[in-house]
C-alpha cells in the first residue's frame, strides 16, 4: 500500500465537481479523485481547520464514533472500476477490528477529522485515472492548491 496525504482540493473547470488531489507521503505520485462539490467542501473544511457553527455529517460521524469507542485506524482507497473509486475504513472497537465500505470522499473527510492515515492499494495507484493522468497533471496550476497539504 501507498501512504497518501491530501495535497489539495480543486474545482474541475469542466464539470460541477471537485478534485481531491492525494499525493504520496514520501514521493511524488499523485492520485486525483473527482468528488461532488459538497464532498469537496467537507474535505476543504477539514484541511483548513474550519469548524462550522453546526456539525457536518462527518463531524457527527466522528462524534458518534468517539462516544461509542470506535477508533478509525486507517482509510484505504481499495479499488477503481469504470473510473469509480472505492474505499474502506478500518476501525477497531472493543478489541475487534472491522472494515466498513465507504465512498472515498467520505472516508477522506472522516480521516482528516480523526487524524488517521490514508492509503491506496498498489493496484489503484497503478490504474489511477487511466492513460491521460500525466497529461492532466501537466496542466495543473500549483497556485490553485493554496495553502493545502494535510
Amino acid at each position: 500500500m501507498v501512504r497518501l496525504k491530501v495535497h489539495g482540493v480543486l474545482a474541475d473547470p469542466n464539470t460541477d465537481t471537485q478534485i481531491v488531489v492525494l499525493r504520496e507521503d514520501q514521493g511524488s505520485e499523485i492520485l486525483p479523485i473527482w468528488v461532488g462539490s459538497t464532498e469537496g467542501q467537507a474535505i476543504r473544511l477539514a484541511i483548513e481547520g474550519i469548524v462550522p457553527p453546526r456539525p457536518t455529517s462527518h463531524d457527527l460521524l466522528k462524534g458518534i464514533s468517539e462516544y461509542l469507542g470506535i477508533d478509525a485506524r486507517q482509510v484505504v482507497v481499495t479499488d477503481i472500476s469504470n473510473n469509480t473509486y472505492y474505499a474502506s475504513i478500518y476501525v477497531k472497537t472493543n478489541g475487534s477490528e472491522h472494515t466498513i465500505d465507504a465512498r472515498p470522499s467520505d472516508a477522506i473527510a472522516l480521516a482528516l477529522r480523526v487524524s488517521c492515515p490514508i492509503y491506496a492499494t498498489d493496484d489503484v495507484m497503478k490504474h489511477r485515472a487511466g492513460e491521460k493522468l500525466d497529461e492532466w497533471l501537466e496542466k495543473l496550476d500549483p497556485e490553485n492548491f493554496g495553502k493545502y497539504e494535510a
